[in-house]
């Protein structure tokens, strides 16, 4: 007997990836129903080998399901996931509107699945931003070997990020540069195409410099991993349609050189280590499209340090870094019976 799920936002990226991943990790559903806006009404959504009509957000009844993928933005999520999850349905939600609320979980099941027991408060649990996913599941291992003091991340963020209208911004940017003439940015301050771009979101108003993104980096690991690790990041935009990239300096309090972190990291769950000293002994966000591993490479002692490694971490951030991770959510929920199937009248 399979659950009855709905994902919300059914027609975005990370919507229509959610469908994808529900059919290729085989999560046991029932019945699914394809959610959005009343402008999406009758759209059509795939999933395995059916076809699902979009159903209006407004008008749905959320009572008659079970489980709610939601990733609608943060505006929707607001208005919407506590009332689902007062209706009985557990909300496990994509956008950044609940990950620092107390009674709200923040989960990664490979780093902190147990703090998945508190989600009944609201019955919401939230997906990390797709930055701090892939980081953290690099981080966890090492964290539990050898403690982190600190790390100095820079992000490397494709434009999926951003969401479809920001994929064909780079897209009608690049023919232009060669075709068609400049366009102007709409989703971007500046261009995208061959360029990169040292702001994700917007900066924060706090005189401190820091954009969202950045600040949601060292938010979500401190709330998941430790929050006296200091965090300093800074976050790219780049002409990449998928895959996110990070370069991690990374300082402990004890002793870990560069092969205890690499057998560390090989043995780690939801990860996959390729570190080959040669040209190309390394994974790109372009092997990463479409995987579910996040990739560890250029494993290396940092000299400048007394306790210091340098690694570069890749992953799909439609995958890992928000719809698969939302799924292995689901499945963790599923693991320990805690979804509970109730009787429709």
């Amino acid at each position: 007997m399979g659950y009855r799920v709905a994902v919300v936002g059914a027609t975005g990226n990370v919507g229509r990836e959610m469908f994808n991943i529900l059919e290729e990790l085989n999560f046991p559903v029932d019945k699914i129903h394809a959610i959005a806006s009343r402008k999406s009404i009758g759209i059509e959504v795939s999933f395995g080998d059916r076809i699902l009509k979009c159903e209006d957000l407004a008008q749905f009844d959320f009572s008659t399901v079970d489980l709610v993928l939601m990733s609608a933005g943060g505006a929707v999520s607001k208005e919407w996931s506590e009332k689902i999850g007062r209706a009985g349905a557990i909300v496990i939600d994509n956008s950044s509107a609940w990950r620092m609320d107390p009674d709200v979980p923040l989960i990664v099941p490979e780093v902190n699945p147990d703090a998945i027991e508190g989600f009944a408060k609201k019955n919401i649990i939230a997906n990390p931003n797709c930055t701090t996913a892939g980081l953290l599941v690099a981080l966890k291992p090492l964290h539990d070997a050898a403690k982190i003091k600190r790390i100095v991340v820079s992000t490397y963020q494709s434009v999926s990020g951003t969401g479809k209208e920001a994929m064909d911004e780079l897209w009608d940017q690049t023919k232009g540069v060669f075709v068609l003439g400049p366009s102007e940015p709409k989703k971007y301050p500046k261009q995208i195409a061959f360029n990169v771009i040292p702001q994700c979101d917007s900066f924060l108003e706090d005189g401190s410099g820091d954009t969202k993104e950045e600040r949601k980096i060292a938010d979500e690991t401190h709330k998941m991993l430790d929050p006296d690790i200091k965090v300093s990041a800074t976050c790219v935009r780049v002409p990449v349609f998928v895959g996110h990239g990070e370069a991690v300096n990374i300082e402990f309090h004890s002793a870990l050189d560069e092969d205890e972190a690499r057998d560390i990291l090989r043995e780690a769950p939801g990860l996959m280590v390729v570190d080959k000293r040669e040209d190309g002994g390394y994974v790109t966000p372009k092997e990463a499209q479409g995987e579910f591993p996040v990739f560890v490479s250029r494993i290396r002692n940092d000299p400048t340090l007394e306790h210091g490694l340098s690694i570069w971490v890749v992953s799909d951030n439609l995958r890992k870094g928000a719809a698969l991770n939302a799924v292995q959510i689901a499945e963790l929920l599923h693991e320990r019976g805690l979804i509970k199937q109730r009787a429709i009248a």
